[in-house]
């Protein structure tokens, strides 16, 4: 089983940052993708940023310059620094991870998410 976990949500201002965390735990063998999503009421999850393990990273246009997502590739974790947050950043934000995992002497891939972290942006 994989466990994907994540830390840092709360409430912030406008103008202000917030950071998020995400630790995946399990039987894992590698990660492929670690990104951050996020819902806000009323709308479709969005892709907020992603990185793979080259480093490759992907932003939501409304967020390039703001955010910044990073990855521990040894301890399974990634972050996403949020600076000049803004009342339309609050949202749900959920970690997602596209990893193998080992069962049975034989590896698996399988898409894993967090159970989301609330973010609260205030004018």
């Amino acid at each position: 089983q994989v466990q994907v976990v994540e830390s840092g949500g709360g409430l912030g201002q406008a103008g202000g940052s917030l950071r998020l965390s995400c630790a995946a735990s399990g039987n894992i063998y590698t990660i492929e993708t670690m990104g951050w999503y996020r819902q806000a009421p009323g709308k479709e999850r969005e892709l907020v940023a992603n990185m793979n393990r080259a480093a490759n990273t992907n932003y939501l246009d409304s967020v390039k310059g703001r955010f910044t997502i990073s990855r521990d590739i040894v301890k399974n974790t990634a972050y996403l620094q949020m600076n000049s947050l803004k009342p339309e950043d609050t949202a749900v934000y959920y970690c997602n991870a596209d990893l193998w995992v080992i069962e049975n002497a034989d590896v698996r891939r399988i898409d894993s998410w967090g159970q989301g972290t609330q973010v609260t942006v205030s004018s």
